[in-house]
């Protein structure tokens, strides 16, 4: 039986920096005072989806998460990192608009989630869950545990923000599902707590952030987006698209992981994490979209295109990842950006 030690007991320290803008605002919170920041104009011409770009916007949203070790809270609402923040956002989520634009897929929020639920026939090229039950590794399955362990060990926490700005049968589902998402009610049955048991089971360091310094950028990435939209009043409907593809897209997923973990021995805990998520996101799936999406949709109309965007802004970053990740083990290599240490 898996010994359960809090993932969040302990603030991490600060990530290395991957360039100019990461270094600058590590070094910014590092020291204690807000400059040198990264100068005006700066994140307008840096690569949208580079290591160094996601990685400064990853630490800046996590001074509302966990924070980081030794950076005093005050930091959270610095006027000077907001301004920063505001400007790698813009530069980010309107890289992931023109991407969304470019793939070319018109219909409001149904169209969308409808089309989440064609399942790839055989091996498209993009199905990492496929790849993993048929042929992955254990050590992949460490790979991919230590890069969704960024999300899973906060998991619900993005779009718990999205509550307080839903009313009605929206409000009334998202609530229900979420609840679900932290245990209802008990802490043992914390879908973040089921993560960390699932990362000892793989032999993985459960404490929160530890594996942020070998994330890729489209790692990064995905993780990103929803803080981004989490944090913003007016992405509400974006947000929900989010978590509807996030659920739509979990159950079929789950399943394929289920296997793969048993298939490598990874463990009862590593099993029982994706076997939870069979059973919970199918049921999870039609109260996202009929109470959810349908209510949001039946109060605030004029918020269709948001919810299809949001929808379609998690597949681009998903494939983004998932071509990183196939690309490499396809190849024999790691998909890391360095060493995957315990």
């Amino acid at each position: 039986m898996t010994t359960y030690r809090e993932s969040r007991a302990l603030s991490p320290p600060l990530p290395e920096a991957r360039g100019a803008l990461s270094a600058a605002v590590c070094a910014a919170l590092g020291t204690g005072t807000a400059g040198p920041l990264p100068p005006p104009g700066s994140a307008a011409v840096a690569d949208p989806f580079g290591d160094d770009l996601q990685l400064a916007l990853y630490v800046l949203y996590e001074l509302h998460y966990q924070g980081f070790d030794g950076i005093g809270d005050r930091w959270e609402w610095d006027p000077d990192l907001l301004r920063v923040r505001r400007a790698l956002e813009d530069r980010f989520l309107g890289a992931v608009e023109e991407g969304v634009r470019r793939a070319g897929r018109g219909g409001g929020a149904q169209d969308a989630l409808a089309e989440l639920l064609v399942e790839p026939v055989g091996d498209d090229g993009t199905s990492v869950t496929h790849f993993l039950d048929r042929a992955g590794t254990r050590e992949q399955l460490r790979e991919y545990a230590a890069l969704r362990s960024l999300y899973h060990l906060k998991e619900g926490d993005p779009h718990a923000w999205v509550i307080p700005r839903l009313h009605g049968r929206a409000k009334a589902g998202m609530v229900a599902v979420e609840y679900d998402e932290y245990g209802a009610g008990r802490a043992e049955a914390l879908h973040a707590r089921l993560f960390a048991d699932l990362m000892a089971d793989l032999d993985l360091d459960i404490r929160y952030g530890r594996y942020v310094d070998v994330a890729p950028a489209q790692a990064l990435a995905t993780v990103n987006l929803m803080s981004a939209l989490g944090l913003r009043r007016a992405a509400r409907g974006a947000l929900v698209g989010h978590f509807a593809a996030v659920e739509v897209t979990s159950s079929p997923g789950s399943r394929r992981l289920v296997h793969a973990m048993r298939r490598t021995g990874a463990g009862a805990a590593a099993e029982r994490f994706y076997a939870e998520h069979v059973e919970a996101d199918a049921v999870h799936e039609q109260v996202v979209r009929h109470e959810v999406v349908a209510g949001l949709l039946a109060d605030e109309p004029h918020l269709e295109p948001d919810v299809a965007f949001g929808v379609r802004a998690t597949v681009l970053l998903e494939d983004r990842l998932a071509d990183r990740l196939l690309d490499a083990w396809r190849a024999g290599r790691s998909a890391l950006r360095g060493p995957l240490l315990p």
